[in-house]
């Protein structure tokens, strides 16, 4: 006659309560993990082992299948008391057994988050099984980790309840992944917003400004490539991880877009150089472009012996880029704000920039500052 885990009297042995997995370990010596696919699978695993007298003891290779794994794996009695901690669990929170063991295992939990074991503990008690709980827990350094917690009951061979087994998992990487998407996610969805409302703004403005219908898809399809040039260098600044990288620099905007007009010795670009972020390009790129556009249709490179020298300097996180054209038409006002004053207007906001004209008679001078910091955003 054995004790019954109710306290009662039984005959013949007492078998576990229905639905629990077949003990593997003592009252004194409890099992590390609660698996009942790993309960389950080792008895059969020695089944046909019998007495042998190599056979490994289920305790052994528990130890050796715990000891070995990545994952954190934890005992703990029911007073959250640490009674077992693999080497995974020294790797994650920086504690080594002799460190942890007989200690609360409240000493993993940050301060915010204490409110969490009692409501474990209480779950563990009642039999239930925490599986993918995700929360914020502290190492020995006190630096936060996000990990993902899978809990179980441990049970003697009475069936009773006498501890947790804890597998941790580090899923640091996994958050930031996360939210790397979301912020890519985010990103995308404005530039698209943006790329809408200008097109619609190229589309409309070119309309209206064409002197004839049959140059308005000429203007209109010239301001698109331009649009969609600044965007193919925009989307190079995204790395395949999803990870945001410098998007290009002010010398390799101005020699796509001055591309088309280039002609031995006729373009000069001098000076510094300055970072250019996806936020800055398409409202910087547009407005390059424009002022190009203008210098081929009635500045300096609508003649042969016009000349265009633009010069980058840095002072202060301040950059400046000064567009100088000479030996082309005198500069004239063209009258009402054109596309490019919209442009000037929206890069204005955008960046906190400064655009000055200046109409010489030797060519028109546009001078573009904008901070630094800003640019490169």
């Amino acid at each position: 006659m054995t004790g019954s885990s109710d306290g009662k009297a039984c005959q013949g042995g007492c078998e576990p309560p229905p639905n629990t997995a077949a003990p593997i370990a003592s009252a004194a010596a409890p099992a590390l993990t609660a698996s009942p696919e790993l309960n389950a699978s080792l008895p059969a695993l020695f089944a046909d082992m019998g007495d042998r007298p190599d056979a490994p003891d289920f305790r052994d290779w528990l130890a050796a299948i715990i000891e070995g794994s990545d994952d954190a794996i934890i005992s703990k009695d029911l007073n959250g008391v640490i009674q077992s901690w693999n080497g995974g669990a020294a790797r994650l929170f920086g504690y080594s057994a002799s460190e942890a063991i007989g200690r609360p295992v409240t000493m993993l939990i940050p301060e915010d988050r204490l409110d969490e074991e009692p409501r474990i503990l209480a779950g563990i008690r009642a039999g239930r099984r925490f599986e993918h709980f995700e929360t914020v827990r502290r190492r020995k350094d006190g630096a936060l980790v996000d990990i993902s917690l899978t809990i179980s009951p441990i049970r003697n061979r009475q069936g009773r309840i006498v501890g947790a087994s804890k597998i941790a998992r580090d899923i640091t990487g996994q958050r930031q992944a996360q939210e790397q998407q979301q912020l890519l996610l985010g990103e995308m969805h404005h530039r698209v917003k943006n790329l809408f409302a200008l097109a619609t703004a190229i589309v409309s403005f070119s309309m209206r400004s064409a002197a004839t219908p049959a140059e308005a898809p000429q203007i209109i399809q010239a301001r698109l490539a331009a649009l969609a040039r600044a965007h193919d260098i925009t989307m190079t600044a995204w790395r395949d991880d999803g990870r945001q990288t410098a998007a290009t620099d002010l010398r390799a905007l101005l020699q796509i877009i001055l591309e088309p007009y280039q002609d031995v010795g006729r373009i000069v670009v001098s000076g510094e150089n300055a970072a250019i972020g996806p936020r800055a390009l398409t409202s910087l790129a547009l407005l390059l472009h424009e002022l190009a556009t203008n210098a081929a249709k009635h500045g300096a490179l609508s003649t042969r012996d016009g000349r265009l020298d633009l010069r980058i300097s840095v002072e202060d996180q301040m950059v400046r880029l000064v567009w100088r054209e000479h030996d082309g038409p005198a500069a004239v006002t063209r009258g009402a704000a054109g596309f490019g004053s919209r442009l000037e207007q929206g890069l204005a906001v955008a960046l906190g920039a400064a655009v000055a004209r200046d109409w010489r008679p030797e060519g028109l001078v546009v001078t573009i500052e904008a901070p630094a910091d800003r640019l490169a955003a």
